[in-house]
C-alpha cells in the first residue's frame, strides 16, 4: 500500500509508504492521500493526524517526476490532497523524517504544526525544472518565513537544513529522529484535551483571518465565538472548570 492509514483512539497516523522512491508521490499516491484526508475529516472520533513518510530518509521528495510528468504527459493528478487539506479544520502535525522537497514541502506547509528530525532537509526545487511550485508553495512559504528568504528558496531551489528551518520559523521543533513521533504524539495529546469544536473553529478563524483585513477577521472570530457559546461542549467546559475536574467533550 502506497499510503498507510492507522487509527489509534483519537489519533490518525498517515504515512506515505514509498521509501524506495524517497516517498515521492505518483498520481495514485496523491489520490490515496486525498481520500484519506476526507476520511479523517469526516470521522468524528479522530481529533488529530500525524503525517509522516516511511523510513528515515525522506518525509516526501515531492512528485514522482518520471511517473507523473513523463508517463502522464505533464497532466496534473486527477485527485489532489492539497484542496482537501485547505478546507480541513482538524489539526495535522507533520513529522518530517528526512527530505521534504517540492510537493513534499508543500504538503508539510499545509499542515498546522511541523516537527523535524535533525537530519531533515527542505527545498522547493521546481524552478530548476522550469516549473513553479503548484501545491501552495508560492503562497504558504512567504506567509510563514521572512519574504526575502522565501523568495530566495523559490528563485534558487536551494535546500536548507533543519536548524535553519527552525530559525526561520519553517518548522516548530527539531528533535532527534528517535523522538520524532513521540514529540508529535505529545503535542497531539495536549490538543486532545481541548474541545474539538473549539479547536476546529480556532483553526478556521486563524487561517481564514490571514486573508482578511483585520476588521473582517475580527467579525469572523466573533461569529465563530457566538456559534460555540450555544454548544453543549461550551456549557460542559464551564461546569468542569467550576467543579475542578477534566471536561468530558461530546463534540456537540
Amino acid at each position: 500500500m502506497k499510503v498507510l492509514f492507522e487509527k489509534k483512539g483519537p489519533l490518525a497516523y498517515v504515512t506515505i509508504n514509498r521509501p524506495e522512491r524517497l516517498n515521492a508521490c505518483d498520481f495514485e499516491t496523491y489520490g490515496l492521500l486525498a481520500d484519506i484526508w476526507i476520511e479523517f475529516r469526516d470521522d468524528p472520533a479522530l481529533r488529530v493526524a500525524i503525517f509522516t513518510g516511511a523510513g528515515e530518509r525522506a518525509f516526501c521528495a515531492g512528485s514522482d517526476i518520471k511517473s507523473n510528468y513523463v508517463e502522464q504527459g505533464g497532466q496534473d493528478p486527477p485527485k489532489s490532497p492539497y484542496s482537501v487539506m485547505f478546507d480541513l479544520y482538524k489539526p495535522i502535525i507533520a513529522a518530517i523524517n528526512g527530505h521534504a522537497n517540492g510537493g513534499g514541502l508543500e504538503q508539510a506547509l499545509a499542515c498546522d504544526i511541523r516537527v523535524a528530525a535533525e537530519h531533515a532537509q527542505f527545498g522547493l526545487g521546481e524552478v530548476r525544472l522550469g516549473w513553479l511550485p503548484g501545491g501552495g508553495g508560492t503562497q504558504r512559504l512567504p506567509r510563514l518565513v521572512p519574504l526575502g528568504r522565501a523568495l530566495e528558496m523559490l528563485y534558487t531551489g536551494k535546500r536548507i537544513g533543519a536548524g535553519q528551518a527552525l530559525r526561520l520559523g519553517l518548522v516548530d521543533y527539531v528533535v532527534p529522529m528517535s523522538g520524532l513521533i513521540a514529540q508529535c504524539e505529545e503535542i497531539a495529546a495536549e490538543i486532545c484535551k481541548s474541545a474539538p469544536l473549539a479547536v476546529a473553529r480556532i483553526k478556521r478563524a486563524a487561517l481564514r483571518g490571514l486573508d482578511l483585513p483585520l476588521a473582517e477577521g475580527l467579525r469572523l472570530e466573533r461569529e465563530l465565538y457566538r456559534q460555540l457559546q450555544s454548544t453543549e461542549d461550551a456549557r460542559e467546559g464551564a461546569r468542569a472548570f467550576a467543579e475542578k475536574r477534566a471536561p468530558r467533550w461530546k463534540g456537540r
